[in-house]
This record gives C-alpha cells, sequence and structure tokens, in this order.
C-alpha cells in the first residue's frame, strides 16, 4: 500500500548514520575511566601481579583514538556504517586485549566484550553486526585459551575450576547472540513503528489538505464573482452601444457568454467546497460512500446497505466530516478491494448510542497466522508470490491498515477483524467468506447533536466578503 522511499521515510541505509561520533567518544571515555580505575585498584589495593605497562598502554590507545576522532571530526558527524564498524572493532579488540592481559575468562569483567556487539545490533545492519559478534566469539575464545594467568602478591594464580571458565565462554557466546537479536528485534520494532506513525501523521495531514482545499476554492469563487459580474455588466453595455457593429457586436456577446461559463465554474467549484453544514456534518452513509469513491472503478463491485439495529429511529444520522474517518475508512475499503474475488459489502447500522461500518469481501480471508497482528505495521499478511500474479502492482506491507487503525482509533472507534469463514476451509463457502472489518464508534464521540439529525442539513451559510 505504501512504500518506505514513495511516502519519504529513513530506510535501514539511513538509519546506519543516526550514530554520533560524540555518543562512541563519550562512551568510550567513560570505559577508559572504567579502565584505569580497575586496573588501579587491582595493581595497588587488591595486590594482583600485572604487566601494568602493556595495560596502561592499551588504555593509552583508547585515548589516543578519541584524541585523534575529535581532532579529525566534529563531534557532530554522523558515522557512516564502514566508520562505525572500524571505530566498535576498536572497542573489541582493546577490551580483549585488557582482559586477555588480566586474567582471561577468570577477570569477570570480560562480561563488558558484549557492550559493542549490543550497540551495533541496535544501530547497524545485520550483517555488520554478524562480522562484529563473530569477531566478538572468535577473540572470547582465544582469551579463554590462552590468556595471562592471574596472580596474587604471593605469586598465586587465581583461576576458576574449568567448568566454571566453560560455563563462562558459553555464557558470553549466548549473551553475544541473544543480545544481538534481542536488541536488533526490539530496535527494528521501534523504528517501524516511528515510520509508520509518521506515515499516518502525513496520511492524515494530506487528508486535511483536500478538505481545506474546499474552502479556499469557495474563497477563489466568492473573490472572483466581483470582477466577472463586472465585466458582465461592461458586456452587456457594449452590445447595446455596438448594434450597428455586427462584428464588434458579437465580440461583446462572446465575452458575455465567456464570463457567464466563467460564473458557472465558480458556482460549482464553490457548491462543493463552501464552509457550509455538510463539510462539517454529513450523513453517514454518503461519508462512507464518499471514502469508498475512489475504489468503485476497480473492477469489484462495491455493494451499499444501510438500516437501523433495534428500536433506534430510521432517520440516518450525521456525523463529523473528519479527515481521520475517511482516510480510515478508504484505507480499509482498499484492503478489502485488493484480495476480493469480485465484491464488496459495506454494511452500515446504528443504534441510538453507536454507529457502525461491517466491511466484508468474498476474498481468502484474513491467514490465520497473522489475524492477531493485523494492524501492527509492516505485517505482510499474504502470499507474496500468489499476489505478484493476482495483482502485480501491489506491494503493501500492512501499513495502511495500520493507518487506518490508528486513525479510526483516534476518533474513538473500536475495530474488530476477523474472518467469515476458515480460510482452510475448501468446501462449498458462502457468498460472503472473506474477511470482515467492523469500526463501531459511540455515537457521543463522531455523532452531531440530536437536533441536527432531526432537521437535516439545513441552509448554505452565506460567505461574508
Amino acid at each position: 500500500m505504501v512504500e518506505t522511499r514513495r511516502i519519504g521515510l529513513l530506510g535501514p541505509a539511513d538509519r546506519s548514520q543516526w550514530i554520533r561520533l560524540r555518543t562512541l567518544i563519550w562512551l568510550r571515555w567513560v570505559a577508559i575511566a572504567g579502565q584505569v580505575i580497575a586496573i588501579s585498584i587491582a595493581q595497588f589495593v587488591l595486590g594482583f601481579e600485572l604487566n601494568i605497562g602493556l595495560c596502561f598502554l592499551a588504555v593509552g590507545a583508547a585515548v589516543v583514538a578519541n584524541l585523534v576522532a575529535i581532532s579529525i571530526h566534529p563531534e557532530n558527524k554522523r558515522l557512516s556504517e564502514i566508520e562505525a564498524i572500524y571505530m566498535l572493532l576498536f572497542d573489541i579488540s582493546q577490551l580483549a586485549f585488557l582482559v586477555y592481559m588480566t586474567g582471561g575468562l577468570n577477570n569477570p569483567f570480560a562480561l563488558l566484550i558484549l557492550t559493542p556487539v549490543t550497540i551495533s545490533a541496535m544501530a547497524l545492519h545485520r550483517n555488520s553486526t554478524l562480522l562484529l559478534g563473530g569477531i566478538t566469539i572468535f577473540l572470547t575464545t582465544l582469551i579463554g585459551l590462552f590468556g595471562k594467568p592471574l596472580r596474587d602478591a604471593s605469586g598465586f594464580v587465581v583461576e576458576l575450576p574449568g567448568i566454571f571458565l566453560t560455563g563462562f565462554w558459553v555464557a558470553i557466546v549466548i549473551g553475544v547472540i541473544f543480545l544481538g537479536v534481542y536488541a536488533a528485534r526490539v530496535t527494528s520494532e521501534i523504528n517501524s513503528m516511528s515510520d509508520a506513525l509518521l506515515a499516518t501523521q502525513m496520511a492524515l495531514a494530506r487528508e486535511q489538505k483536500l478538505t481545506d482545499l474546499g474552502g479556499v476554492v469557495a474563497a477563489a469563487a466568492h473573490e472572483l464573482g466581483t470582477p466577472l459580474a463586472t465585466i458582465k455588466l461592461v458586456s452587456s453595455e457594449l452590445i447595446e452601444e455596438l448594434s450597428e457593429n455586427a462584428e464588434l457586436r458579437e465580440d461583446a456577446v462572446l465575452i458575455g457568454q465567456q464570463a457567464d461559463r466563467c460564473r458557472d465554474i465558480l458556482r460549482s467549484m464553490g457548491r462543493s467546497g463552501k464552509d457550509d453544514l455538510l463539510i462539517r456534518s454529513v450523513p453517514v452513509t454518503q461519508l462512507v460512500q464518499d471514502s469508498a469513491e475512489p475504489h468503485q472503478r476497480r473492477g469489484k463491485l462495491l455493494h451499499f446497505d444501510s438500516g437501523a439495529m433495534g428500536d433506534a429511529t430510521q432517520l440516518v444520522p450525521n456525523i463529523q466530516r473528519r479527515p481521520e474517518i475517511v482516510h480510515g475508512l478508504r484505507n480499509l475499503v482498499q484492503n478489502a478491494v485488493d484480495f476480493a474475488r469480485a465484491n464488496v459489502w459495506i454494511d452500515i447500522f446504528w443504534t441510538d448510542d453507536r454507529i457502525g461500518v461491517r466491511i466484508t469481501d468474498d476474498g481468502a480471508g484474513f491467514p490465520l497466522s497473522v489475524l492477531g497482528r493485523i494492524g501492527d505495521p509492516f505485517v505482510s499478511r499474504r502470499n507474496q508470490r500468489a499476489d505478484a500474479s493476482h495483482r502485480p502492482e501491489y506491494q503493501g506491507m500492512g501499513l495502511g491498515l495500520f493507518i487506518a487503525k490508528t486513525l479510526l482509533e483516534r476518533s474513538g472507534a473500536e475495530l474488530t477483524f476477523a474472518n467469515a469463514t476458515n480460510p482452510r476451509d475448501t468446501d462449498a463457502r458462502p457468498e460472503r467468506c472473506g474477511a470482515i472489518v467492523e469500526v463501531i464508534w459511540p455515537r457521543a464521540a463522531i455523532g452531531t447533536t440530536a437536533s441536527r439529525d432531526e432537521a437535516g442539513l439545513g441552509h448554505n451559510e452565506p460567505i461574508e466578503s
């Protein structure tokens, strides 16, 4: 329905440059401070024998890397994919070297090697995260096999039993995989929701502009009425004065006729755009038909039916003409038309306190595997290969249903998605055998006052100049 690039949203390639250099530099300064404190306490307080020169050399390399990065680039620089990989790869290697020099996997701070992989999973592409995760696991394995022993002041080697070292190595490997997948999945869902909400706002803004355009047209028609009346008056006077000159008189008549034509065009435009009661409220049946109108010429039959339920009055209720309602219903009708075989039924019903719209098609229905996720953004609900042959131009991602659900719920509606029959049932199927979407509003949320419902729309309000 809506493609990411078409609506101007950010794709994965754009998000890879979301990381600011300042962020990674700040995190590295924090890591450097922690490393200096940990090495100092281990050496001078706990009395462990460390190769203090090589340890502080590794810390100094991190300091130099930060200073070089600050001097070359501004801190607000957005890192490209490859630049972020190099930064994180340096952090992994530097931390791996420190852990190697301070006891290997006997050092509990070896767990911190998970941090760069987690950052990569949140900000970089999957292949980049797989690369950094593989390097992390490889370096962790080398540390576990060849790490320098950790000795106390008396020269005694402090080490864990082999089974604990193996368990710690397994825990780090599992942590790299799990945290990478977990962070990537959560970030992906957050980004998808952000894109979908932005698309919803853009769709609502577009519908609002279309609504406002009617008022602009009405104002233009009103403002142009005076000069056109003047042209008509002058042409009438010229027709009388040029009675003896046939050629010039015909020109004056033509000018008057064209002025009349312009007046008629502006009148028809202003009729649909004037800020009258029809713009602010409309019978629910008319609003639903207006919402479905763009899809009535797409080769599928749309059947409309309306009526009161229970003891409700038979008068068709008026509701507010709101852009989110129009666009939301239009997306639901589009989805039904997309997957219907030949027919779509749109039933409009009301009670004394509720107004509802039910949209049913004769297609295959919602797949059972994703029925509970209908309305989530970027959830494809169909077989890609089958739909490519059924409707080759369709490239929906579930975003249209998300937009419809979000906009309609914003107007106070409650939506339910269901199937008329089991999609796996291949026996004889009823006519209305496809998907069912039901939208129900509390009447107080979108309805107009009772007196207006009973009195009709009334007369258009004149536009004051």
